[in-house]
Parts: C-alpha cells; sequence; structure tokens
C-alpha cells in the first residue's frame, strides 16, 4: 500500500502529479517571488534561496527527487486544474508506516492562488489520500512559529496545535527556528474532510 505513496491526485482546482525533473523549468517560473521562500528552511542550515537562480532551484528539486527516490518523501507538483500548469508544490514527509503516520509540508504555492481554495483542496486531496488509502492513523505538520499565514490556515483545517519545539532548526545557516507542530489523527478526520468540504463548497 505504501509503494504508492505518491500518485497523481486529482481535484476540481488542482492536481498533485509526482514530481518529475520536466516540472522544474514551469516551477521555476512561479517560485519568482522571494515571500513563497521566506518561512521555509531550504536544505537544513543551508543560505540559498531557491528564487534566486535558476541552480539554486535545481538543488531544491535533486533534493526533493532524492529524498522521493530513497523512500523518505514524496514530492509533487502542484497544477492547475483547468490549465494543467505547475503552481506550486507540496510533500509527504517523515513516512512512518509501521506506525501508521507521516507528515505533510513542503508546501508552497505562486502568490495569485493564495486565498483561492487551491490550498484548501490539495490539503484535502492529501489528507483522503493518507487517511483514506493509505491507513494512516496520524498526519503532523510544522511551521515556523512566526510563521502566522501558515498557522492560521493549520488551525483552520482544524489541526490541533501540539506546541513548539523551541530551537528545533538552524535555517538561512545561522538563525535558530521554533517550529509549531500540528496534527489530525484518525478520529478526528471526519469532522475535518467535512469542514474542507464546506469551505470548497462555499
Amino acid at each position: 500500500m505504501w509503494e504508492n505513496v505518491a500518485r497523481r491526485l486529482e481535484g476540481s482546482l488542482v492536481i498533485l502529479e509526482p514530481l518529475k525533473p520536466h516540472h522544474e523549468q514551469d516551477l521555476f517560473q512561479v517560485a519568482q517571488d522571494p515571500t513563497i521562500w521566506r518561512y521555509i528552511p531550504f536544505d537544513a542550515g543551508g543560505t540559498y534561496d531557491p528564487s534566486e537562480t535558476p541552480d539554486a532551484f535545481r538543488s531544491w528539486l535533486e533534493a526533493a527527487l532524492a529524498a522521493s527516490e530513497k523512500g523518505d518523501e514524496a514530492a509533487f507538483a502542484t497544477l492547475d486544474a483547468e490549465s494543467g500548469e505547475p503552481i506550486g508544490s507540496t510533500r509527504y514527509l517523515a513516512l512512518r508506516p509501521a506506525h501508521r503516520g507521516l507528515e505533510i509540508g513542503w508546501t508552497w504555492l505562486a502568490p495569485p492562488y493564495w486565498g483561492t481554495g487551491a490550498n484548501v483542496e490539495a490539503k484535502l486531496l492529501m489528507l483522503e489520500h493518507a487517511f483514506g488509502h493509505l491507513g494512516c492513523v496520524r498526519v503532523e505538520f510544522k511551521t515556523d512559529a512566526r510563521n502566522e499565514r501558515s498557522r492560521a490556515a493549520l488551525a483552520a483545517l482544524p489541526a490541533r496545535f501540539e506546541g513548539t519545539f523551541r530551537k528545533h532548526m538552524i535555517v538561512r545557516g545561522n538563525r535558530y527556528r521554533d517550529s509549531a507542530y500540528y496534527s489530525i489523527v484518525d478520529d478526528e478526520w471526519p469532522e475535518v474532510r467535512a469542514n474542507l468540504r464546506r469551505r470548497l463548497a462555499g
């Protein structure tokens, strides 16, 4: 079952398809706004910004592909369902099939798609796959504790805030990041699913 973690997930607003090298050029074009990357830790202590140069973006892409190939993660390109054009990316992380859990993260969208429902539907697709097809009992999320937009989006799922890991990461080469942790467990999933469907219908 878990060998199909990264499979094409289709919605009415977005399509999530496994990230491939051919997505590179189009994704780089929509990744140019540096506000996308403000709170994303890049490469565990690295200082490069994927939006700065094609080589920097290729480093981001190659790291995502390598982690997916190794089976530690499952990276997706987020496509606009109408045009088929890439508009961002997201991943399953920290895959733990023995414990029926995983993390959703590394999520980014081009700013024109913020507030359009694209992120809501992407989360619905990923959570449906995690709980419905992979049999997860826990899905977790973490974000920079200062990232108010991300924290508000997680609370709106709703995911439960579990606490803050202080000095959890070193980012941009020299700054400590506190990470806020959230989760959804299988008992909560029906309520979360109904809420996401209501939001999309509205």
